[in-house]
Parts: C-alpha cells; structure tokens; sequence
C-alpha cells in the first residue's frame, strides 16, 4: 500500500472526502476510529477519524481487470 498525504486519489483523482467510496470495515480505536474503505476506482484506502478530523493514511492500486476464462 502507498501511504499518502494528498487530498485526492492518485489513480482517479477523487477527493478522499468525497463520495463514492464503500465502507469495508470500520473499528474503534483508543484516539477515534480506523475505517477501511473502497474508492470509486477500487483502491482500498485507511482512514483515520480523530480529533484532528479525517485522513487517507494509506491506499491500494486500484484491482487490475480479471480476465474471464471463456474469453481466452
């Protein structure tokens, strides 16, 4: 995973902040809460909520495309 600082998504460009993106998984923690997410573009994303707000701490590729068997 590649850890980012930006506001945006390096593989499609969307704001972290901005919708889409699905909820994975979401989990309490001692500072806030660590909620594992899926950008628009399929990258898996680590966001931390705490007092400081919301950020992106770390982010998958987006899946490469699965080719089928009955296409080969």
């Amino acid at each position: 995973m590649t850890s980012t600082s930006g506001g945006r998504c390096p593989h499609c460009g969307w704001p972290d902040g901005a919708e889409p993106f699905q909820v994975v998984s979401g989990h309490s923690t001692a500072a806030g809460r660590t909620v594992w997410t899926r950008c628009g573009c399929g990258s898996l994303q680590v966001r931390v909520e705490d007092g400081r707000g919301m950020r992106v701490v770390s982010r998958s590729r987006p899946p490469e495309p699965q080719s089928s068997w009955a296409s080969r």
